[in-house]
């Protein structure tokens, strides 16, 4: 799977809905492609209590199938004014989730862009916004 089909798989589940409370989920797309090389994907969701990372409900997902080990990720947002698609670097709290679930995950190729990743160990503590794919 190239990066561009895990982009696209992470794009596929951007469904933003905003809830009565006014809280966002979905607006926030990702993809995993595991170690047995299963596709997982999940979505963000904001919640007065407790808000959870589109990487980390992919992440759960696949530990619900039983595998640990991640190969690649892609987390991605759409700007709703200009649909312009953006891949998001992980945030800290999913970096660390993301080793925490098997130490070999810091081996795992973060999506960056079309042509960009780097391994989860080396992004410790990127977090630098990104430019839209198509500038």
């Amino acid at each position: 799977m190239t990066n561009d089909e895990l982009i696209a798989a992470a794009a596929s589940v951007l469904k933003p809905y905003r809830t009565a409370a006014g809280r966002l989920f979905g607006d926030v797309g990702a993809a995993l492609l595991s170690e047995q090389g299963e596709l997982y994907t999940g979505i963000c969701l904001d919640t007065g209590s407790w808000g959870i990372c589109a990487e980390r409900t992919a992440a759960a997902a696949m530990a619900t199938a039983g595998e640990y080990r991640i190969a690649r990720i892609v987390a991605v947002w759409r700007d709703e004014r200009d649909q312009k698609l953006y891949v998001l670097p992980p945030c800290g709290g999913c970096r660390e989730f993301l080793r925490a679930l098997d130490e070999g995950n810091l081996e795992t190729d973060i999506v960056l862009g079309r042509g960009e990743s780097a391994k989860l160990g080396s992004l410790l503590p990127h977090h630098a916004w990104p430019a839209p794919l198509d500038a």
